[in-house]
């Protein structure tokens, strides 16, 4: 089967990047990315690509290349589920705020929604392709919604999880470690996957494009985000011990890392990993487990977020206490409110709770990102109902540039790693801020010892 038309149900930050480089590397390929919010298509077209709505490096450039000739944002949703041959569903999968699983379980009432559309929709046979993170046999729920509709069409349902890190997420697209395909062990089911294949193997090594079977590639998912953020928390915890012991946690981290047992990657104690996957997807894992009553798994990976819970809020005591345990009406400037560096993702995001426990004993946070808007910022607050939005807004400013924000502050927090901070003249921040000045860096990126030359008192997650 060729597959000659794409619709992606799903324009953010998968569905967006992953379905450009498609349309780049597939010219022959028309492929359509659909959305219900009318500002975040809008964003898509706008002609200055300073308006996309996600950065990424490289991004801009491919959407550029592709967008008009073979690549259309579109909120015309039944129009392009009727044309395609193929429909990648990537819409959120945020974590339960209400009823059973709250907090742990996947919300999957967009991803009911989509199917619902399609079935709807759909008058010829469709490829149905999972892009969300998803919890193990949600395609069984996709099918069964799907092929009951009475309209006779027929549904082959794919598992295709994305695996981008992002800042990187561009290329991770171009040169991916792996790309994997699950789908029914049925001749049908063959045929579909082998038609998802193809269009890899426009420019993956057909090595790298693993097929398995749908439950395999949908648990896969989980697992290796789960794998990733233990690795985060195992470093993390350390630090603490690094702390106490006067050991670097920099030096352990590479004196295991050289064991090729272990390797270097995600070895880098930091405040916190945040980000939509991480959090999100163990928690997912946890209720898994639990609602197939294995309690003792469960418990293992939930370890993992309550370490990184931890080091959030220790990064924050720590503030308070190294400066005479009060921070009330003092400036913090945090220098970084993205996750990390090269994206202008906040979600989950180590600066959204070190500030929510500032702002708590009235500090007053400064704030220079250079990607991320002083409304996402206030967003991300609010969210968390600790204060009113009034309140946020009152504590919180946000600046577009990191000498002022630095100007007449306590200390500084350092919360993303943006290469941009090695480059600032830290001699002219010293001289504006309050003496002592104090520099917490979270993100272990600075260089601590030309700091403490020019007077900054230092400390660092794990020294």
């Amino acid at each position: 089967m060729t597959i000659k038309n794409i619709c992606c149900i799903g324009a953010g930050y998968v569905g967006g990047p992953t379905m450009a480089v498609i349309a780049q590397k597939c010219p022959h390929i028309k492929v359509t990315v659909v959305d219900v919010n009318e500002h975040r298509i809008n964003a898509w077209n706008s002609a200055n690509v300073e308006d996309l709505p996600i950065y990424e490096p490289g991004l801009a450039e491919v959407v550029q290349e592709a967008r008009g000739r073979n690549l259309f944002f579109s909120t015309n949703v039944d129009q392009a589920i009727d044309e395609a041959e193929m429909i990648f569903i990537s819409v959120n999968t945020p974590t339960k705020t209400y009823g059973a699983g709250k907090g742990m379980a996947a919300d999957l009432k967009y991803i009911e929604l989509c199917a619902r559309q399609i079935a709807k929709v759909a008058k010829s046979d469709k490829i149905v392709v999972e892009k969300s993170t998803l919890p193990v046999r949600t395609a069984s729920a996709i099918k069964e919604i799907l092929t009951n509709t009475g309209n006779g069409v027929r549904y082959q349902i794919l598992s295709n999880p994305e695996f981008l890190a992002e800042g990187t997420a561009v290329a991770d697209l171009f040169h991916p470690d792996r790309v994997l395909i699950g789908g029914d062990t049925t001749s049908d089911g063959q045929k579909a996957v082998q038609a998802l294949v193809e269009i890899y193997a426009n420019w993956v090594p057909t090595e790298k494009i693993l097929t398995t079977n749908l439950w395999s590639s949908e648990l896969s998912k989980l697992t290796a985000n789960a794998f990733l953020a233990q690795r985060v928390s195992s470093i993390n915890a350390l630090s603490e011990l690094c702390e106490k012991t006067g050991a670097d946690v920099n030096e352990v981290a590479q004196a295991i890392g050289l064991d090729s047992r272990i390797g270097p990657k995600f070895l880098k104690a930091s405040v916190g990993f945040g980000g939509s996957c991480f959090q999100k997807d163990i928690l997912n894992l946890v209720y898994i487990a639990k609602s197939y009553g294995l309690e003792e798994v469960a418990s293992y990976w939930e370890q993992v977020i309550i370490m990184n819970d931890h080091q959030k809020r220790r990064f924050a005591k720590n503030i308070i206490s190294t400066l005479y345990n009060t921070v009330a009406s003092k400036k913090i400037a945090f220098l970084g409110w993205a996750f990390k560096k090269d994206t202008n993702d906040t979600r989950e995001s180590a600066a959204i709770y070190v500030a929510d426990d500032l702002l708590n004993e009235q500090a007053a946070i400064a704030v220079y990102d250079p990607k991320v808007k002083v409304q996402q910022m206030y967003a991300d607050l609010d969210y968390l109902e600790s204060r009113t939005a009034v309140d946020n807004q009152k504590l919180l400013t946000a600046y577009p540039n990191p000498y002022d924000a630095c100007q007449g502050a306590h200390a500084i927090a350092v919360l993303t790693e943006w290469d941009e901070f090695k480059s600032y003249d830290w001699q002219k921040i010293y001289e504006g801020m309050l003496k002592p000045a104090f520099v917490f860096d979270g993100r272990n990126v600075l260089d601590q010892k030309a700091l403490e030359q020019i007077g900054f008192v230092y400390k660092a997650i794990g020294k």
